[in-house]
């Protein structure tokens, strides 16, 4: 019989649900006298959730985003009055399955790149893959590859995604 704990022993086959969260689960199934049935479904969800919590970091990493102000924090008649309804249109994200392209236009401080940062979170909250640069960094970073497959290959970076995100600053 094996003398590591339940919780490394699940980790050594792939679970990636912490010690702690395995052991809390343990404690809470044994306290609770569940079945071995709702033992198991509490396990898959919690590794689920935290599969997708991982997912979600790694996506939000490779997207950089960067700092943003969240959108309930966002003053939307501030210097001048951003049509709020069609922005909320814009947050069911029906726009990305068939590409069609959205554009912020506006002049200097009104708000643009927070609003397409915060559409970039929620796209990655929905699982979606996401990238935001500049368009100075963009082309900067194509300029530089040294041949025309590795322009290529560079070039997928930019369209592999689901949501591509490109600011003017």
């Amino acid at each position: 019989m094996p003398t590591d704990p339940i919780a490394d022993q699940l980790r050594t086959i792939g679970l990636r649900a912490s010690r702690e969260s395995i052991d809390a689960l343990i404690t809470h199934a044994t306290k609770s006298r569940l079945s071995p049935v709702q033992t198991c479904e509490q396990l898959v969800a919690l590794e689920r959730r935290e599969r997708d919590r991982r997912n979600l970091a790694a996506r939000t990493k490779v997207a950089a985003l960067g700092a943003f102000k969240p959108i309930d924090r966002f003053d939307w008649s501030w210097p001048r009055s951003i049509p709020r309804p069609l922005y909320e249109q814009l947050l069911t994200l029906d726009f990305v399955g068939p590409g069609h392209n959205v554009l912020f236009r506006g002049q200097s401080g009104v708000g643009k790149t927070t609003l397409a940062q915060n559409l970039g979170q929620l796209a990655l909250e929905r699982g979606l893959t996401v990238r935001f640069t500049t368009l100075a960094a963009a082309i900067a970073d194509l300029l530089k590859q040294e041949s025309v497959p590795a322009l290529e290959r560079r070039i997928r970076r930019y369209v592999a995604p689901a949501l591509l995100i490109i600011d003017s600053c």
